[in-house]
């Protein structure tokens, strides 16, 4: 009988969710994964794939159906699939702590008090991953659950590069950088050391480029600064976020064109970014496949964009050792990857293309004055590490 755990991510429109099995004391093994869809629609749809790819279940609702039993299905389906093994708790990527929750923490009445307290910092992310915590202690009370949260990775970042140059009562009420996306710069801290130790202890720069995207500068494997800042939408630009703007713009929005709050969000969030510039797609794959001037025109940007953020944060860090690029653009763009170091020869980054087109982990010439990788993120591993970490049983390596 082996132990097992229950990770999951909540959206607005779905809830992924991974079963892992604690395989003796040294690793973590991927059982099955899945996702409910359509979570606030009127037709939700529960699935789930084993490690294979194969589906191994698939339910669909019809009519409004309630948390607790959506949840409460994936709960029973993982003790289902797992047979003789336990299901010993569920782990959730929580993407705003705030500046007093630094590691991950096993939910109480109290936690979830406080975290509410933040919705207002992050309004279009807290809530959705906050909902799957309360539909499971409805559903199984009796079901230990841990919340690990995208910023603490960054709370090792020093005390200036977590301000704004604002009056300091805003600062008392929160207003400050926090760095997001903390649960991926974390694995990759991990798999680096592990694969390449003398990098890993060194200045190292990680791109997670996705949907969502963002910068961290590591030194020796801790967070000292990073693109993202009070909310999401700071730093790159992303699929249809804007990034770091000019606060000029939110005023002339406001005041020339008379936008309210709700509206400028909207343009913000959703209508930005590769989106907003191409007028064709977020989707990177979509824009690369595309002859428009105008894909060609939002890539170009989306480069620009981290070729000038990496010049920064190379500054933060004092140099630079390696670049690492992760996430569903990093992974597989590379394109987007080739791209990126053309734009970065002096620093004396150097691809190795033929490894850069094949897959390849280290894909940076011999000859390259900085290491380049590929890795491949997993924050579902990380959350289901965590997880086991703080329900006490040993953590395994990676």
């Amino acid at each position: 009988m082996a132990d097992a755990v229950l990770t999951f991510n909540a959206g607005s429109s779905s809830i992924k969710f991974s079963l892992f099995e604690l395989d003796g004391a040294e690793s973590i093994k991927l059982v099955a994964k899945g996702e409910i869809e359509e979570i606030e629609g009127s037709a939700p749809h529960f699935f789930a794939k084993d490690a294979t790819g194969a589906r191994v279940a698939e339910r669909s609702w019809t009519g409004a159906t309630g948390f607790p039993e959506l949840l409460g299905t994936v709960v029973q389906w993982a003790e289902d699939h797992l047979g003789d093994d336990k299901l010993i708790a569920a782990g959730h990527r929580i993407v705003h702590g705030g500046a007093d929750h630094a590691r991950p923490e096993r939910v109480t009445p109290q936690l979830l008090e406080e975290l509410d307290k933040l919705i207002p910092l992050a309004p279009l992310h807290e809530p959705h991953n906050l909902a799957p915590i309360r539909a499971i202690l409805a559903a199984r009370p009796d079901l230990p659950q841990v919340a690990c949260f995208d910023t603490a990775f960054h709370h090792s970042m020093p005390v200036f590069a977590t301000r704004f140059a604002l009056p300091r009562e805003y600062e008392a009420e929160g207003v400050r950088r926090y760095g997001f996306h903390g649960l991926s710069y974390e694995y990759i801290a991990l798999r680096l050391h592990a694969l390449a130790p003398h990098l890993a202890r060194g200045r190292v720069i990680a791109a997670h480029l996705g949907n969502g995207a963002s910068l961290c500068a590591m030194k020796a494997g801790r967070s000292i600064d990073t693109t993202m800042g009070f909310t999401a939408l700071d730093g790159l630009m992303m699929g249809t976020r804007c990034g770091n703007l000019d606060p000029g713009v939110i005023l002339y929005l406001e005041q020339q064109r008379g936008l309210d709050a709700k509206q400028v969000e909207d343009i913000l969030y959703r209508r930005s970014g590769l989106l907003g510039v191409s007028g064709i797609a977020s989707d990177m794959r979509t824009l690369e496949a595309s002859s428009d001037s105008h894909a060609k025109e939002a890539i170009d940007l989306f480069v620009h964009r981290i070729v000038r953020e990496v010049g920064a944060l190379t500054s933060s860090l004092g140099g630079l050792d390696a670049l690492v690029f992760t996430a569903g653009i990093g992974e597989h763009s590379p394109e987007i990857r080739a791209q990126v170091c053309a734009g970065l020869d002096w620093l004396g980054v150097k691809l190795d293309l033929e490894a850069n087109h094949s897959n390849a982990i280290n894909i940076s010439d011999k000859q390259s004055r900085v290491a380049v990788w590929a890795i491949p993120t997993d924050e579902e591993a990380m959350i289901a590490r965590h997880t086991r970490g703080t329900v006490g049983a040993r953590v395994p390596a990676l």
